[in-house]
């Protein structure tokens, strides 16, 4: 059964991968036996993880600064990678614009639909589906040509169901912020593109599929885990490290039969 799982000798990208998630997908990937490539759009921060995994691991990793909507910025990459490997073997889009409860300042008026700026709306569709877009296209080709691989999008439970505003609501009835249109809108294309593609390349042997995760917490005010604990069958937001058996079965010969599905991990929130 090991070798199912088992990802020696993969070669693997992750977008995001300096995120509070993307580290722990390079992780469980490096882990796992793949070599990384680490990429974010800090070179000296990707060039120190990478370290850090290759260190830890005994893989080849490699930091690359990459920007996920410039087509110039990933041939570059995807350059880099056919001279060191010749292939790509697995994808894991993950950079994302995401408003956050933890990043909150406490003004409120432009997270509101009626205030949300159209420029935030823009960049939300650039980096969150453009971008994803502009991934699976260039590193998808490569695996078109190697006739295999495993292209995983991070998606979100906020890409099948609608947020819950009242979760950002404090005791005293302040609020804190509201989520933003545009996350739930770009979460909800990603999954159709991931279906898009799934038709498209299945003959090629590529196979793309979608991980919703529901809500990690990471620093946010206590009245907000404990609202969003409330809501969820299993009593918690998740760990950082709670995706990490999804990414490696999404990525390995585990889920060879799997294409066009979308794995969703919430800890039971999207089931009431």
């Amino acid at each position: 059964m090991n070798s199912f799982f088992s990802l020696a000798d993969k070669v693997a990208l992750v977008t995001g991968a300096l995120g509070l998630l993307g580290r722990q997908h390079c992780d469980a990937l490096a882990q796992a036996g793949a070599h990384i490539f680490v990429t974010d759009i800090d070179q000296e921060g990707c060039d120190a993880f990478a370290r850090d995994l290759a260190t830890e691991y005994h893989i080849t990793a490699l930091g690359c600064a990459m920007d996920i909507t410039d087509e110039k910025s990933l041939c570059s990459v995807r350059d880099t990678m056919q001279k060191q490997f010749g292939r790509i073997n697995i994808l894991v889009n993950n950079a994302a614009v995401n408003d956050k409860a933890e990043q909150r300042s406490g003004k409120v008026d432009y997270t509101s639909l009626e205030f949300f700026p159209l420029q935030l709306w823009k960049q939300s569709l650039e980096v969150n589906v453009t971008g994803i877009f502009l991934c699976c296209r260039i590193f998808g080709a490569l695996m078109v040509e190697n006739g295999s691989g495993s292209i995983i999008n991070v998606a979100s439970t906020y890409g099948m169901v609608a947020p819950d505003q009242s979760l950002y609501v404090r005791p005293d009835g302040t609020r804190m912020m509201f989520k933003s249109p545009a996350y739930p809108t770009t979460k909800g294309a990603v999954l159709a593109l991931t279906k898009y593609l799934a038709a498209y390349w299945g003959s090629k042997g590529v196979r793309v599929n979608a991980l919703s995760p529901g809500g990690v917490e990471n620093g946010q005010e206590e009245f907000f885990i404990d609202n969003y604990s409330a809501k969820t069958p299993l009593q918690r937001m998740a760990h950082p490290n709670d995706y990490k058996g999804a990414i490696v079965f999404l990525a390995s010969d585990a889920s060879q039969y799997m294409t066009g599905a979308n794995l969703v991990v919430d800890g039971g929130w999207t089931i009431w």
